[in-house]
């Protein structure tokens, strides 16, 4: 690994013990961890249930299988995100409207949900659309439900950048998992975001219904207790169960589940120390603006920030992203671009054809994702910053 990579897991020596302890015990998976990881969640969140599951990725697919999406079903989603944004859609059945973003902060707006929603038909109002939280940074919610909820358009937020995130007026903030605008919020805990479960995600919901569901999908749609019929002498069958549906193996093994409630110990710290780095960011590149700027901050919003993206005018400094990107690999300094838009690639081409989405477009073109994580050092955020500015020629 480089140096200085773009972003990393923090793990001491409490996760470490946690992790063995469990190894030690009787419990390697659907044992206790996985019970008190989603308790200590609900805790953090402030939020009703907590179904914590295998990634991300199988957590916004289990949003998707609660809420019954599927064929003849449209999910409106952001082109500015990652895959599985759009995938978990698919995965059901149900067909995608891609919507553009603000080009200043790669987040859909209520407006451009709007604009999505109006290409579904007006006799066939989209059936649920992704709230996609960008580099932990909320989607401006309240107005998004504002405008979703005449047409009977389910919300889902895909917070995997956003855990530990809030939103609100003043010291009212809503903690991003809590569902009030919502009805679920999905979470990723892979090693560079905020907390780690190695590889896991979470799912939170809006009513105990959903948690129901979320929880029978979560490990193949079987139900153990559900009419368990007796022998012809009476006995019970402890053998017995119904499979109720179509799923899959979707849980969080204890191993895993151990990692996060001691990772959850430490997400206020994980939080206050990538903020000071945001903050040091913003310092050391304010003299480069207008042409490097950090992406636009979102009123209201408390983030926990997952990534530090910067907007850079490349044509302005006669440099490609790529010939940036790899001039700061040469001295030791890993970025990344968050993200390639869906309505470019190939898949979604092919499917929609061609699509201008200009906010989407302009965002991505720009965008750059500098280093952060917890144990990243004020000196070298400094040397992070004389990189960019000799890549750059500036």
């Amino acid at each position: 690994m480089i140096p200085v990579p773009y972003g990393r897991q923090s793990i001491d020596e409490e996760d470490i013990a946690a992790v063995v302890e469990v190894l030690r015990g009787d419990w390697l998976t659907t044992g206790p961890a996985v019970g008190a990881f989603e308790r200590d969640l609900c805790e953090l969140l402030e939020c009703r249930t907590a179904t914590v599951c295998s990634s991300g990725t199988a957590a916004l697919h289990l949003a998707h299988l609660a809420l019954g999406l599927g064929a003849g079903d449209r999910v409106v989603v952001p082109s500015l995100t990652f895959t599985a944004s759009a995938a978990a859609a698919h995965l059901t059945g149900a067909e995608v409207t891609l919507a553009d973003v603000d080009p200043e902060t790669g987040l859909m707006t209520a407006q451009t949900f709007r604009q999505a929603a109006a290409l579904s038909g007006k006799d066939k109002p989209p059936a649920a659309t992704v709230a996609v939280h960008l580099n932990g940074q909320c989607v401006d919610l309240p107005n998004l439900a504002d405008a979703a909820s005449p047409m009977g358009c389910r919300i889902i937020e895909d917070a995997c950048h956003a855990i530990g995130s809030s939103y609100g007026e003043g010291e009212h903030q809503e903690m991003v998992g809590v569902c009030t605008h919502s009805d679920l919020a999905c979470f990723s805990f892979h090693p560079v975001k905020t907390i780690t479960t190695a590889e896991g995600g979470a799912i939170t919901a809006a009513n105990e219904e959903l948690g129901e569901k979320l929880r029978l999908f979560r490990s193949h749609a079987i139900e153990r207790d559900r009419g368990r019929p007796t022998t012809h002498d009476g006995e019970r069958q402890p053998w017995y169960y119904e499979t109720v549906n179509l799923s899959t193996n979707y849980r969080l093994s204890d191993l895993h589940a151990a990692l996060g409630r001691s990772q959850l110990r430490k997400i206020r710290s994980f939080k206050a120390r990538r903020q000071e780095l945001v903050d040091r960011y913003d310092e050391l590149l304010r003299p480069f603006a207008p042409d490097v700027r950090p992406v636009r901050k979102m009123a209201n919003n408390r983030p926990a920030w997952h990534l530090y993206s910067v907007l850079i005018d490349f044509a302005a400094y006669r440099r490609s992203r790529a010939e940036v990107m790899n001039d700061m690999r040469a001295r030791g300094i890993g970025t990344q671009v968050h993200y390639i838009p869906l309505h470019l690639q190939p898949y979604y081409r092919q499917r929609y054809g061609d699509l201008k989405l200009p906010g989407a477009e302009a965002y991505y073109s720009k965008q750059l994702s500098l280093p952060l994580y917890p144990e990243l050092r004020d000196a070298q955020v400094e040397e992070v910053v004389r990189a960019l500015a000799k890549a750059l020629g500036a």
